[in-house]
């Protein structure tokens, strides 16, 4: 089963990191990734480009474009990870040791769309 692991955090805060710790962060996930990666559990990851950079387009009779993110939330959405677990207890466990200090990880099953939905292999198990 493919699992999502968004990353939330203050944008601002994030923004005022010093290299050193900016550093260290990046550290820590690359140790998790790496060993993910060594298991063929790692998929995509990405990081977002600030708020600052988005581009919204809002539903409605006629679209609308907007310049700047819109998110009514205090954390944006940072960037994300993709991995393959085989439940949701495994991905929990990823999650928790990518969580430093601050920050939230929210973690969704992925369904993959390729034109068409295909259908998932696994139902997700709940905690």
């Amino acid at each position: 089963m493919l699992y999502s692991i968004l990353c939330y955090n203050i944008e601002s805060v994030v923004g005022e990191w010093t290299k050193e710790k900016e550093a260290q962060v990046m550290a820590h996930h690359q140790k998790v990734l790496d060993r993910l990666a060594a298991q063929g559990k790692l998929g995509p990851v990405a990081r977002l480009m600030p708020t600052t950079t988005a581009t919204t387009v809002r539903a409605g009779r006629e679209p609308l474009v907007l310049d700047g993110p819109f998110a009514e939330t205090k954390e944006q959405l940072l960037g994300f990870y993709v991995v393959d677990c085989d439940n949701l207890e495994e991905v929990i466990e990823i999650a928790r040791e990518l969580t430093l200090e601050t920050g939230a990880h929210e973690i969704r099953p992925v369904m993959m769309f390729n034109g068409r939905y295909e259908v998932m292999k696994q139902q997700p198990t709940g905690t």
